[in-house]
């Protein structure tokens, strides 16, 4: 489908649009005026994952076409929890746990929306919805808003459904969540003029309660645009690996790790990958879609290399993808390995393997580990290990005091005694 909007023109070519409330009048209102819109993000953990990257790529191409984002981090909706996929309550976060969680997180959305203003775009914006619920009256707000949410079509939200389907609990706080969020919205059409809101679909019944909120309190009508959820080409959740989720902070997962995420992906997600997770142009993406037999090896690169760029900066992607062939083509020891340190006097009585093995991320456990060498998938520095009680020592380490682990034939991490 065209449409007369850039902004919508990119969503539809790069696979980003799955619902939207209204795409002819949202159409009109880009053409229109310079419009606000935002995604919301609750602040439950110190890292966002690739899972959460979506919704602020489609704000990162909406300031490219002129418009405003506002990036919203839930700190009381994070301490309610949203029910959405959940069967069970959230863990209740503290006050002082969410506001930690929001500094950490911060430091994606520099890396995707410009807070500066510049000549062909409007600077981003990031508030926070404690500012406006955490004082709130609970009784004025029942009496001025509790009359436009309707119980039954709340009951209806598949967020809610499935909850109840499946029998599990659903807690009056949770199911307090999607009105929050719907007021959200309307604080900020009310403060800031924001008409649109952007988010993933498991977000679409929210969304629609902040639309018709302010239908029935303002008589306005506002927009609400949700990508598809992303599942791999075989079915598997995106942004989950062997070792847990695929993190966005450094910290947590290494510019490394990050872009052998991207390097491993499945032959038939490569092309969808690039509209998504990359800026190239679309005809160099049409390219290397097309390529087949090895040579989609090449796609998976320039994949990978692209999409740490765009979190991690050009130097450690191509910094990751030279460790990679050193590695893989060589069978050198390149510097972006993960790498963790022991203390020489440990090494010296002698470690057991698996412990190394966990410690440097290559398993979730010693369970796993001990599984994992048992299996015949874990090597040290390129040698199979036969036993589960292999001992490493200082005899292992070569010249440099440096010993490389190998999970399988993709997934290597460094140990270095200090």
């Amino acid at each position: 489908m065209k449409y007369k909007s850039d902004f919508l023109n990119i969503m539809e070519e790069r696979g980003f649009i799955h619902q939207c409330t209204n795409l002819e009048g949202l159409d009109d209102l880009l053409l229109k005026e310079t419009v606000t819109a935002y995604c919301g993000v609750d602040p439950t953990g110190d890292s966002l994952h690739v899972g959460h990257m979506i919704p602020y790529l489609m704000m990162r191409w909406f300031q490219r076409c002129g418009h405003k984002p506002i990036v919203l981090l839930g700190g009381v909706t994070a301490m309610i929890g949203d029910p959405t996929g959940k069967d069970e309550s959230r863990k209740q976060l503290t006050e002082d746990t969410t506001h930690q969680n929001a500094e950490s997180i911060k430091t994606f959305f520099d890396k995707i929306i410009n807070f500066d203003a510049t000549k062909d775009m409007p600077a981003a914006m990031l508030v926070n919805n404690a500012d406006w619920l955490r004082d709130l009256n609970y009784v004025d707000f029942l009496r001025d808003y509790g009359k436009h949410f309707s119980i039954n079509r709340m009951l209806s939200m598949e967020s809610v459904k499935q909850r109840l389907d499946r029998e599990q609990s659903l807690s009056f706080l949770e199911f307090n969540y999607m009105i929050l969020q719907g007021y959200d919205f309307l604080e900020l059409y009310r403060s800031q003029n924001c008409k649109f809101q952007m988010a993933g679909s498991d977000q679409w019944g929210n969304i629609i309660q902040g639309v018709e909120l302010a239908r029935r309190t303002e008589q306005a009508e506002l927009f609400g645009l949700t990508a598809p959820l992303l599942t791999t080409a075989s079915g598997k959740k995106m942004g989950k690996t062997e070792t847990g989720a695929v993190w966005l902070n450094a910290d947590k997962l290494s510019p490394y790790d990050y872009w052998q995420y991207w390097r491993n992906c499945e032959d038939a997600d490569v092309g969808r990958f690039l509209r998504l997770f990359t800026e190239l142009p679309m005809d160099e993406i049409a390219r290397l879609e097309a390529l087949g037999g090895a040579e989609i090896n090449e796609a998976k690169k320039v994949l990978a290399t692209e999409a740490t760029a765009l979190i991690h900066g050009q130097a450690h992607a191509r910094e990751a993808e030279e460790t990679a062939r050193k590695t893989f083509e060589e069978g050198a020891l390149g510097e972006a390995l993960p790498m963790i340190e022991i203390p020489r006097e440990a090494i010296a009585k002698g470690v057991l393997a698996f412990t190394l093995f966990k410690d440097a991320g290559l398993a979730t456990s010693n369970g796993e580990a001990r599984r994992l060498i048992k299996g015949g998938g874990a090597k040290v520095n390129d040698t199979k290990l036969e036993g589960e009680d292999h001992m490493i020592t200082l005899d292992d380490f070569a010249a440099n005091d440096t010993i490389k682990l190998s999970a399988g034939k993709k997934r290597h991490a460094l140990v270095k005694v200090s």
